[in-house]
Order: C-alpha cells, then sequence, then structure tokens
C-alpha cells in the first residue's frame, strides 16, 4: 500500500494543479448520477428480500399471475341512507371493474368484488357448500345437542337411564355450538357487508396486479379516487363519503410515510453531522488563532468562514452520495428497507474519511508546508490509512454481496460502493477544492490558521492496567452472556402504526368479517388442472391428520369440496346432508327442539338433489375461479397460528410449502407470508455465515496492510473488543436481535475497524512514547470521525418505524463501544506493552 502511494505522488500533484478540470468532472459526474437517483423507488415488500429463484416465491408468483392479488382494495360508503349507500355500490361496482391502468390494454385494474350475496338460496342449501370439516363440526354440534337432552332429562327424571347403545360421552364438552354458528356466518352471512345500523357499506375489491408494485397500488388507488369523484356521491345522499381503505392502501401509506421518515432522518442527521463538523474545526482553528484569551474579531471571522468549511468537508460527500444513488438505480433500480437508510450511513461514514484527510492537512499547513505539498504529504500518509479502512470497509461490505437474503446482498454491494465513491471524493475532490479555494483565498490555512502544529507529547497514560484489565473482564462477561442475546421473532413489534391508513381502515371496522375472523392469510396451492386438486386437498388432510404435537393448519378448501361436480362426490355428499337432516328433524331427542340454532340447522340441510354449478350464487364462485375464468384449479389452506409471530409462520411454512401427493407430485404453496418465513430462515441461516466471512476479510485486508501479524492484530483489538462490549450491553438494557438490525453487525465490521487503523498507523509513524500525542491528534480525530458516523445512524433513532429505529440503536452502540475499544482500551494496551518493554520493534518506522 505504501509504495502504491508513493507511485501515486505525481498523481496528486497533478489534481492540486488541476483543480478546476478536476471539480468539473466530478460536478458532471455528480450531475448524472443525482439523475439515476431520483429515478429510485423503495420496496417495502420484506418478502421480495428472498431470491426470485426460491420456490415460495416462484410459487407467489404464480400465485399473482393466475388469481391475482391476495390483498383487497376496500371501499367504504357512509351516509345515513342504506338505499343511498346501495344505490351508490351498484353504480360503481361496473365502473371500478373495468379501469384500466392507463397504457395497459392487458387487463384491468380488479378481478372481483365482495358485495352481495344470495342470502335466501344459501340459508335453503348451506349445507351443500359446506366442507368436510365444516361437516364434522355440524355433526359434533348435533351431538352435542342430544349429550344435552340426555343429561336434561337425568336432571328431570333421576330413575331414567339410556337403553341404547352407544350413548354420547357426557363427560367432555366441546366447542362445536360457536363453531356452527361461525359455519353458519361463513357460507350464509349476510346479503350485504353493512354495519350493525346500515349506515356503512364496504365493498372488498381483488387487484389483478402485485401486491408489491408500489406504481400500480398508487395508479389503482388514484385512478379510483377520481372515478369517485367523477360519479358525485353527494348526488346520493348530501352526506355520503367515500374512504379508499384495505390492506393495499396500507402497503402505499407505508412506502409514502417511510420516504418521509427516512428523508426527514436524513436531513436531521445530515445538518446534525455537518455543524458539529464544521463547530469542531472552527474551536480548533479559533483556539489557534486566539491563544488562550478572547478574540472577537477573530472569532467574527472564523463564523464568516463556517459555510467555505462546511463546502470543503460536505461538497466532496454529497458527489459521493450522488454517485452511490446512480450506481443503485443501475444495479437494482429500487431501494430495499435496509438500503433505504443507506444516505444516511455512508454520510456518517464518508465524512470520517473527510474529517482525517482535512485535519492532517491542516497540521501539515500549520507546520508551513506550501498547498502542493501538503496535499501530497497528506495523500500519501493519511490518505493510506484512509484507503486502508476504506479498502476493508469496502472489502467487508463486498463479502454480503454473496448473500441470497437481499437484505444483505443489496446493502453491502451498495454500501461498499458508497465506501469507495467516499473514497475517491476525500482523497481526489477535496484535495482540488482545497487547492482551488485557497488559491482564491476563500480558505486560508497557511501557517496555522488551520490547526495548530504538531507538538510531541511525551506523557504517560495514566492507569493502564485497571483499564485493561477492566476490559478484559467486560470482554469475559460478554463471551458468558453473549448466547443469551434473543431474536426478535415477533413481526407485529417491528411494525409501525400508520395513522393515516388507521384513520381510514376505522370505517372498514364498522362491518363485520362474519365468520371469517379465523380464517386470514390463506396459503394458495394452484395445480396445473382442476383434476389434481382432489389429490393436493387429501395431502394436506393427512398432514393434518398426523401433526398432533403442533398443528398450524386450520383447514383447507377447494371448489371441488365446496361444489362436489362428479356423480360419485355428489351422491356421498347429498348422504352425509340426509343423515344430518335426519338427526336434525327425527331424532328423539331433539325433533321437539326449536333453537335457533336448530331451525337454521334443519332449514340449511334441504338440498336433496345435486344443485348445478351455474345455479350457485356467483359470490362464492369467484372466490375460486382465477383471471382467466378457469373454475377449482385451486387449493386454500388456512393457518390455525398466528403468522406475525415468525416461528409460526415458520412452522406453517415448513408444513404447507412444498405438498406432495400419493403418486409422487410436487406442489409448493405461494404466499406473502411463506414467502417472508423464507426470508426469515434464509437471514438466520445465512447470517452467522456473513458475519465470519466480514471478519475474516478484515482481518486478512489488516495483515495485507501492515505485513505484520503484530500489528494487524492490534489494529482488530478496538473492532473485537468493542463488538463483544456491544454484545454485552445488549444483554444488560435487553435489546433484541431481528431481522432489520442483523444487517448492522457486518456493516459494524466493516465500518468499526477505521479507529484501529488509523490508531495504529500514527502510532508506528511517531514512536514509543507518543502515546499522548496520538491520542491529542489522531484519536481526537478518530473520536471526531466516529462520531459523525454514529450522528449519521443516529438519525435512525427518530424513525416512526420500530425495525429501522432497531437499526440505528445497534450501529450507535456497536459504533460507541468500537470507538471507546480505540481511544481508551488500545492506547492502555500499548502503554502496558511499553512499561514491559514489548513494544514492536519497527515502532516509528512508517515515513510521513
Amino acid at each position: 500500500m505504501d509504495r502504491l502511494f508513493r507511485a501515486l505522488r505525481p498523481f496528486i500533484r497533478r489534481v492540486t494543479q488541476r483543480a478546476g478540470v478536476v471539480l468539473g468532472l466530478a460536478v458532471l459526474a455528480t450531475a448524472l448520477g443525482g439523475y439515476g437517483a431520483s429515478q429510485l423507488s423503495l420496496d417495502t415488500n420484506i418478502a421480495n428480500l428472498v431470491p426470485e429463484d426460491y420456490e415460495s416465491v416462484q410459487a407467489l408468483n404464480t400465485l399473482q399471475r393466475t388469481v391475482g392479488g391476495e390483498r383487497d382494495m376496500a371501499v367504504a360508503i357512509t351516509s345515513p341512507s342504506f338505499e343511498a349507500n346501495k344505490q351508490f355500490a351498484e353504480a360503481l361496482i361496473p365502473e371500478a371493474l373495468s379501469l384500466r391502468r392507463t397504457g395497459d390494454t392487458s387487463e384491468t385494474y380488479l378481478t372481483r368484488v365482495e358485495y352481495k350475496r344470495e342470502v335466501e338460496f344459501l340459508k335453503d342449501n348451506a349445507l351443500y357448500f359446506a366442507s368436510d370439516q365444516e361437516l364434522r363440526q355440524v355433526e359434533g354440534f348435533l351431538d352435542d345437542q342430544i349429550a344435552e337432552a340426555k343429561r336434561a332429562r337425568q336432571d328431570a327424571n333421576p330413575f331414567y337411564f339410556e337403553l341404547e347403545e352407544g350413548e354420547a360421552d357426557t363427560t367432555e364438552t366441546t366447542e362445536d355450538g360457536e363453531a356452527l354458528e361461525g359455519v353458519y356466518d361463513r357460507l350464509v352471512g349476510t346479503r350485504y357487508p353493512v354495519s350493525d345500523d346500515s349506515t356503512t357499506m364496504v365493498l372488498r375489491f381483488y387487484p389483478s396486479g402485485s401486491n408489491t408494485n408500489i406504481g400500480y397500488i398508487e395508479d389503482l388507488y388514484a385512478d379510483t379516487r377520481a372515478l369517485v369523484d367523477r360519479m358525485d356521491p353527494a348526488s346520493y345522499h348530501p352526506e355520503m363519503q367515500v374512504v379508499l381503505a384495505g390492506r393495499l392502501y396500507r402497503q402505499l401509506a407505508e412506502v409514502n410515510t417511510i420516504w418521509g421518515d427516512v428523508a426527514g432522518s436524513f436531513g436531521a442527521g445530515v445538518g446534525t453531522v455537518l455543524l458539529v463538523v464544521v463547530l469542531y474545526f472552527l474551536y480548533k482553528a479559533y483556539r489557534v488563532r486566539s491563544g488562550r484569551g478572547v478574540d472577537g474579531r477573530g472569532l467574527f471571522w472564523e463564523l464568516v468562514r463556517a459555510p467555505v468549511m462546511g463546502l470543503v468537508i460536505g461538497g466532496p460527500l454529497f458527489m459521493s452520495l450522488a454517485w452511490t444513488g446512480g450506481a443503485a438505480a443501475l444495479l437494482f433500480g429500487e431501494l430495499n428497507l435496509m438500503t433505504s437508510t443507506l444516505g444516511l450511513v455512508l454520510f456518517g461514514l464518508g465524512i470520517d474519511f473527510g474529517i482525517h484527510f482535512y485535519a492532517r492537512y491542516a497540521e501539515e499547513r500549520a507546520d508551513g508546508h506550501a498547498v502542493v505539498d501538503a496535499v501530497e504529504r497528506t495523500f500519501v500518509s493519511t490518505g493510506q490509512a484512509i484507503a486502508v479502512g476504506a479498502f476493508t470497509t469496502a472489502g467487508a461490505l463486498y463479502v454480503l454481496v454473496a448473500a441470497d437474503f437481499k437484505g444483505f446482498s443489496e446493502f453491502g454491494a451498495i454500501a461498499g460502493t458508497g465506501v469507495l465513491f467516499a473514497l475517491l471524493a476525500m482523497t481526489v475532490v477535496m484535495p482540488a477544492l482545497l487547492a482551488l479555494l485557497e488559491r482564491t483565498r476563500l480558505l486560508n490555512l497557511r501557517g496555522g490558521a488551520g490547526l495548530e502544529a504538531r507538538e510531541a507529547t511525551h506523557r504517560r497514560y495514566a492507569a493502564a492496567r485497571p483499564v485493561v484489565v477492566g476490559g478484559l473482564v467486560a470482554v469475559l462477561g460478554a463471551l458468558v452472556l453473549a448466547p443469551r442475546v434473543d431474536f426478535q421473532y415477533d413481526f407485529g413489534a417491528l411494525e409501525p402504526e400508520y395513522t393515516e391508513y388507521e384513520q381510514r381502515d376505522q370505517y372498514v371496522d364498522r362491518v363485520s368479517t362474519g365468520g371469517d375472523g379465523d380464517r386470514r392469510n390463506p396459503a394458495y396451492v394452484v395445480a396445473d388442472s382442476a383434476a389434481e386438486v382432489p389429490a393436493i386437498v387429501e395431502a394436506v388432510r393427512e398432514k393434518m391428520r398426523s401433526d398432533t404435537t403442533s398443528p398450524t393448519i386450520l383447514a383447507v378448501e377447494s371448489l371441488q369440496e365446496r361444489f362436489p361436480l362428479h356423480d360419485t362426490s355428489q351422491a356421498a355428499k347429498l348422504r352425509r346432508i340426509a343423515q344430518i337432516r335426519k338427526t336434525a328433524t327425527e331424532n328423539r331427542y331433539l325433533r321437539d327442539e326449536s333453537t335457533d340454532a336448530l331451525e337454521r340447522l334443519r332449514r340449511a340441510a334441504q338440498p336433496r338433489a345435486p344443485i348445478p354449478l351455474d345455479q350457485v350464487p356467483r359470490s362464492l364462485r369467484k372466490q375460486f375461479t382465477t383471471k382467466e375464468g378457469e373454475l377449482g384449479q385451486f387449493v386454500m389452506i388456512y393457518p390455525s397460528v398466528g403468522l406475525s409471530d415468525g416461528r409460526k409462520s415458520i412452522a406453517f411454512a415448513r408444513d404447507v410449502g412444498t405438498i406432495t401427493t400419493d403418486d409422487g407430485t410436487t406442489y409448493h404453496a405461494g404466499s406473502t407470508s411463506l414467502v417472508a418465513a423464507d426470508m426469515l430462515m434464509l437471514l438466520q441461516r445465512e447470517a452467522p455465515w456473513m458475519i465470519l466471512g466480514t471478519f475474516v476479510i478484515v482481518a486478512l485486508l489488516m495483515l495485507l496492510n501492515f505485513r505484520s501479524l503484530r500489528w494487524a492484530g492490534l489494529a482488530l483489538v478496538p473492532l473485537g473488543v468493542g463488538l463483544l462490549w456491544m454484545l454485552l450491553a445488549m444483554e444488560v438494557f435487553g435489546l433484541r436481535v431481528n431481522f432489520y438490525n442483523m444487517v448492522v453487525f457486518p456493516a459494524i465490521l466493516g465500518i468499526g475497524n477505521d479507529a484501529g487503523v488509523h490508531m495504529v498507523h500514527r502510532y508506528r509513524e511517531e514512536g514509543p512514547g507518543s502515546l499522548w500525542t496520538v491520542l491529542r491528534s489522531t484519536g481526537e480525530h478518530v473520536t471526531m470521525g466516529t462520531l459523525t458516523t454514529m450522528v449519521g445512524f443516529g438519525g435512525l433513532l427518530l424513525s416512526f418505524h420500530p425495525g429501522l429505529n432497531s437499526m440505528g440503536t445497534l450501529a450507535v452502540l456497536g459504533l460507541g463501544t468500537t470507538l471507546l475499544a480505540a481511544v481508551a482500551f488500545l492506547p492502555a494496551l500499548w502503554q502496558w506493552l511499553e512499561d514491559r518493554g514489548d513494544v514492536p520493534h519497527d515502532v516509528g518506522t512508517e515515513e510521513e
């Protein structure tokens, strides 16, 4: 590395001499990169962090291509008049279903709507459309009713005893009564989806496009809003309101809010970082000019020069961010939840490079060197340390590119590239900018006007032994407690509340979901033909029967089961309904009973002949119809567990992700939840290897740079010790790892090594007894650089999003502990080595 930078001396001198040309090229590259960055979009769907060749992703794509989107657009119509709401809904539905995206003539936005149900027909024939599981619940309800009637007779007549065989077990109680209510509500429901007071009606439209295409969702809501406005709801009723909501709107609100959140955090973080850096160098310059006294005139001129200082530090860095944004647009075209934070991260990291370069340049100018010589000396010495840190950081981040988990791979690709761009900006563009500003006298660092000249200070680092011992005790504590740091599996705890969505959704919540409340987030298995569906259903049922220890499947549903299509299945279902009808009407314990539940059940058991498919209510047929109009080509599998818990989501994915029928045919289920479970499993599988790989790369690059195992080890001390202290603090303060902040670990490995690199380079340069000099110069710069990086990450602490906030918390903690290890533990260790006379022999051999 030293040879390389010495060979680049003519280049950096030419950069300084041709500063205008260099800056012109940098501005042009910034304009191009900025344009590319402006085209970036944000994908908030964590399911898209899984590679496209994964079976769950391919199954989800097949589902969206054949069936359509899983999530709905809800339209809430509210007014005091039910009739007005109904008239508006019936006018809106055909118009909405015919809406097409501008320029897209291939398909409409929406495939179907949940609206009116043929309630009277369903009341008479409900059991014909019941699934096998629902029929079992009906039979269980009748058994319970018979058992209850027997108990009532025994209580009334203590001499009564049952002579019939097969007496029902009266010692067990079941919930079949409540289950029957759910079955009835699910099969029959209400005629219209209205609130209890009939003032709100909710239509649920299902899209034909991808649930993850934000542009599509924005256009859908915008065009539907325009349609509603054209229809003039007030003309139906003066008080009518039409609110667009639904799960699709939540996704749209999430994107818009996160963009605003990231922009706000970036603005606050960048402003704070620049202010801190400018004030730091302003103070240093003022102290040189005024000595220990008070110089109002000097302070005034330093304040006047402050914007120039902001330009020197911030200008090249903003350029590197624009270049990075352009590269991200070329590589990926969009950002995910993790890469959306990189603006803050790279700003905080890049300004670290700028602080070191500018501070050393100011020192060289304070020593009396001319601009060109000062730039050259800074480039060869501090520039080399910056490059080592940057190459190590970039190399560590590029390790993540090998990961399948896109949260790692895309973060590593963009962040690694951004680090190299920041290196280029701070070691090439900044020297050109410094030369141009000094040439035009907008900046004057000659003769100590910037920072005080370096002064060797031979002072012993006090309390070295207690610091080393205390630090090692904390390391041992971390090794013991680190395995107890827990992983956050609860997806819900990492999801924010979106006020606008919640306000709209309260209108939707006025309308009950009926018996479907326990049937949410189904997984879909799409078959090649309807003939394959029964075998898939039976394979799922077999899984349900065999899994008695940790069941995750609530129900499986298909068209063929609800609407038997063949003579054999139709006859079997009719026989079963006939037996239910006979029990409900002729059984001696029930024939005189006239409860509402039994009366509804007797009416629902009327079918005595097959019902032709064309007579099945359209509202029921539609849920089993593909976008192409194919009936009965897929199976729906409902989970019995809450999928917001990552562990339960993984268990459900393992149960239904791959379905193998008796003949050996394999099918893959598709849903966003299954892809999210795959994402979580992928993250857990890859994270340890990515962290290990990152550390190995950092260590190898350190060894390559220092060409000494001992010096490389010393440079790694702040990183290793700091990370262990971080784990200890996590356990002490109850912080948990999650799929958002997991990416922080390799990032800290890549970023946190810089402090050790700079400290070791300067110590080798100054020689034994220079600890206080190293701390007063490089230590101070390392502190400022790390603090600005922490402030960059700290912008995420302002985020409303719990996941993004956790990234900021963990990063600030990790960078803080690595800084503490660099400026406290490492110097104490050096002092301890000096006291023992165990300093490596090549200390003081690095040339300035």
